[in-house]
């Protein structure tokens, strides 16, 4: 009961931390643009200002974006994203939002390959989920096997699967409608437009 607890606990903390750091972050940019706009004592409109608050913050976060792939301060960026990578206790909750994060966006996409993976051949059940490792080696795991990451619905959390080759059909969809369709219980559509 208590190993229960605890697993929960964890599990909490696992989905809880990066989405409420990813908050924090983007809250402290926006209440930080504010300040600045109270500081100077500017004042467009009540109902005006969050917008142009909210517009400054993101043009902020997307020049950040910009800067770090500049080829000037790349290095730059590189140094800090090493030293909180080997640092201890940040790296394992830095690292864990990165991967998260490059999961989803970016060049290192993980859930870009859709498939039907059959759990039960005897009664054909199957479930939607993605391939994000054809390679397990590292794991010492024999070649053949695939991890497949199956989000659950209405959820952000999901679970990994180690499945053999057999067990598993490419679905010749966008990963972007078929995530949409997981997430919502297959309420959504399926858009044939990329």
């Amino acid at each position: 009961m208590f190993a229960r607890i605890i697993r929960y606990f964890i599990q909490g903390i696992i989905i809880t931390v990066p989405v409420a750091i990813t908050v924090i972050v983007v809250y402290k940019i926006v209440a930080w643009v504010g300040s600045l706009f109270s500081g100077f004592g500017t004042i467009v409109s009540p109902v005006i200002d969050p917008f142009i608050i909210i517009s400054i913050a993101v043009l902020l976060i997307f020049l950040m974006g910009l800067l770090g792939s500049s080829i000037i301060l790349r290095p730059l960026f590189s140094t800090v994203d090493n030293a909180l990578e080997h640092t201890p206790v940040i790296k394992t909750v830095y690292s864990s939002i990165k991967d998260l994060l490059s999961a989803f966006v970016g060049s290192k996409k993980r859930f870009n390959k859709p498939v039907l993976v059959t759990i039960n051949k005897e009664n054909n059940i199957q479930q939607l989920g993605f391939i994000t490792q054809e390679d397990l080696s590292e794991l010492n795991l024999q070649k053949g096997n695939y991890a497949v990451y199956v989000p659950l619905s209405y959820s952000f959390s999901g679970n990994l699967l180690i499945v053999p080759a057999d067990h598993i059909t490419i679905v010749d969809a966008s990963s972007t409608e078929v995530m949409k369709f997981i997430v919502s219980g297959g309420v959504t559509d399926i858009d044939d437009k990329e």
